[in-house]
């Protein structure tokens, strides 16, 4: 089957919960033991209630019926509970094994797992912490505790844990994956892309992986590489910056790209031609993800390029100023309240349309939606669109959302892709971030407190208490009404 080819273009806060007790004693003098941690219940199944080894709801109900006082049953329900989005119930089955078992090792780390879901880090930590002293130290449970306190931004001792873990299973890719993210996180590049590629490993991993050679960062000597897509839409605007640096490697560089950032890249600097996502790969010598070229190039937090150039069509440009008005004396400002719903973590990091309106009440702004996605149907809410103009539906690929932020002021959002387009389109975006961002964002402290090495143009606005958007759109009002205040 023939490879689709094309030629790059020219370059030019929930239920509160009881007070737990921290582990008696550091977890890093606890013996790793190496038996099996609890297994209470298997991954989510398709049905809500019905677990993958045909445990449902129903059938647990039934057996606590028969026996009331069994903890492994009511952790078990609990767990189902979880998986069917039933949070507040969870915890209170959780809740319910402990007060029969206080010892029971899997209604503790059930119980952590279901707290961070809600965003009780401190409590989440201390039962996964219980949870790994009862069971002596078991490796699977440090998983589990490496994964509260990465939530809960404590990431040096989220290192701590996971240098215990690793000297039990030093070549588990899930460990060396959390450290890697736990590294980028507090901007040790160096160390967190050295261990990226463990990514690759993980059975959740659902990028495709090309044959053949993984290219090393060294030269190319004429060799063709292939440089395919992986994650998310933003992850493949984050590393375009990269392609020039291929290219000088003396090399014929292809990339794999999906068809929504086609015309967006198509004059990409460095790349020789495009490969439709999905479709065959073409013959190529060596291989290489994008989100691994960090780590090939050598990239520590001194040293991130630069955004590279997009390409913005002339097509597009006439539909955004069909869209949106030249200049007219007022702000206008693009809003973004949601992410892809589908991507895991969106309930955390996405907020609703609801907040936004309070920037209607600061003079002479205008908003205009750029939200796609089942999201925009919340403007529906407003009853009117004179309030805040809808452009979502205009867009059929990111070259045309680029054309309207080049004709936007500013835009304030919660992370998503056009975060990473605004950005490095060098347009001003104000991203208004959950309480662990994604690692770009840093952790919030020293020098890259309120900016990111990787998008000058951005600035960041924290939650500093899990959950808590009222104080960073109270924020992010009171620095649009000084920047009206300095242009009127």
């Amino acid at each position: 089957m023939k490879a689709n080819i094309t030629q790059a273009a020219p370059a030019p806060s929930s239920q509160a919960a009881l007070p737990l007790q921290a582990s008696p004693h550091p977890i890093s003098s606890v013996p790793v033991s190496s038996a099996p941690a609890p297994a209470p219940v298997p991954a989510p199944a398709p049905a809500a209630s019905q677990g993958s080894h045909g445990l449902s709801i129903e059938m647990l109900e039934g057996m606590l019926e028969q026996k009331p006082r069994d903890p492994n049953v009511w952790s078990a329900l609990g767990a189902l509970l979880r998986q069917a989005g039933k949070p507040e119930a969870a915890i209170a089955c959780q809740r319910r094994a402990l007060e029969i078992d206080q010892r029971h090792v899997g209604a503790w780390t059930n119980l952590g797992n279901v707290l961070g879901d809600v965003e009780q880090y401190a409590d989440a930590i201390a039962a996964q912490e219980h949870a790994v002293v009862l069971s002596g130290g078991n490796a699977n449970l440090l998983s589990n505790l490496v994964v509260a306190l990465r939530h809960g931004c404590r990431f040096n001792r989220a290192l701590e844990i996971l240098d215990v873990a690793l000297r039990a299973r030093p070549n588990d890719p899930g460990l060396l994956w959390d450290r890697a993210l736990t590294l980028l996180q507090v901007g040790r590049y160096a160390e967190g892309f050295r261990d990226y590629d463990s990514r690759l490993s993980l059975p959740s991993y659902q990028n495709r992986i090309a044959d053949g050679t993984m290219w090393d960062g060294g030269p190319l000597d004429g060799k063709t590489i292939l440089l395919t897509t992986e994650q998310g839409f933003g992850d493949v605007l984050l590393t375009a910056r990269y392609a020039p640096m291929v290219k000088a490697r003396g090399g014929r560089v292809l990339l794999e790209c999906h068809p929504e950032l086609h015309r967006l890249l198509s004059g990409l600097e460095g790349i020789d031609g495009f490969v439709r996502a999905g479709t065959p790969y073409p013959p190529y010598d060596v291989h290489c993800p994008l989100m691994s070229l960090p780590h090939r190039l050598g990239t520590t937090i001194d040293t991130v390029p630069p955004p590279t150039r997009l390409t913005v069509t002339a097509e597009a440009r006439e539909k955004a100023a069909r869209l949106v008005p030249g200049p007219d004396g007022t702000i206008k400002v693009g809003i973004i309240w949601s992410g892809r719903v589908t991507f895991k973590d969106n309930a955390r990091r996405a907020t609703t349309l609801s907040r936004f309106l309070r920037f209607l009440n600061v003079p002479n702004v205008r908003l205009y939606s750029i939200q796609k996605g089942p999201p925009e149907t919340e403007l529906e809410t407003l009853g009117t669109s004179t309030l805040i103009t809808p452009l979502g539906q205009h867009f059929n690929d990111f070259a045309d959302t680029a054309a309207v932020l080049e004709r936007l002021d500013l835009v304030i959002m919660t992370d998503s892709s056009v975060a990473h387009l605004a950005g490095s389109l060098g347009r001003p975006v104000w991203n208004l971030l959950q309480f662990m961002p994604y690692w770009v964002y840093g952790d919030g402290k020293g020098e890259w407190a309120d900016t990111t090495p990787w998008y000058p143009s951005m600035r960041l606005f924290r939650q500093t208490t899990p959950g808590d958007w009222d104080s960073v759109f109270a924020a992010a009002e009171q620095a649009l009404r000084q920047l009206v205040a300095l242009r009127t």
